[in-house]
């Protein structure tokens, strides 16, 4: 089975919100995701998510820290998903791929239709601050 890599930005506001965005296209149309992309030959996980970002939303974020690397079986292929704790640091966001876009608090995280690769984070998200969680 081929591997996908991919680096996913998980970008936070200061109210404690989680930028989700509305996939456009294939077959997983009109399922929620972490805004990102695939890694290019010869780039780090770190320089893939910047330069998705730039290109899918036209901004810049500024990386905290990695949250965890998701490993996930599809049908189809295998998914190593770099996950980056971010914030913005350019202007809002502007769509360029994706159908939709929204902000939501960790106890809204359930209130859309998540990929299958992004569920145990957002398990993860969902946690009350004050638990074990260490995102």
């Amino acid at each position: 089975m081929r591997t996908i890599r991919v680096s996913a930005a998980v970008i936070g506001d200061a109210a404690g919100r989680i930028y989700a965005t509305q996939r456009g296209y294939g077959p997983w149309k009109g399922w929620w995701e972490f805004p990102g992309g695939k890694i290019e030959a010869g780039e780090t996980p770190e320089e893939a998510v910047q330069r998705e970002i730039a290109e899918e939303l036209e901004t810049q974020i500024e990386i905290e820290r990695l949250l965890r690397v998701v490993e996930y079986d599809y049908p189809e292929f295998h998914l190593s998903m770099h996950c980056y704790r971010c914030q913005l640091s350019g202007p809002a966001p502007r769509l360029k791929e994706h159908e939709a876009a929204c902000w939501l608090a960790p106890n809204e995280l359930g209130s859309v239709r998540w990929l299958p690769a992004d569920l145990e984070l957002i398990e993860q998200l969902s946690t009350p601050p004050n638990s074990a969680s260490t995102l």
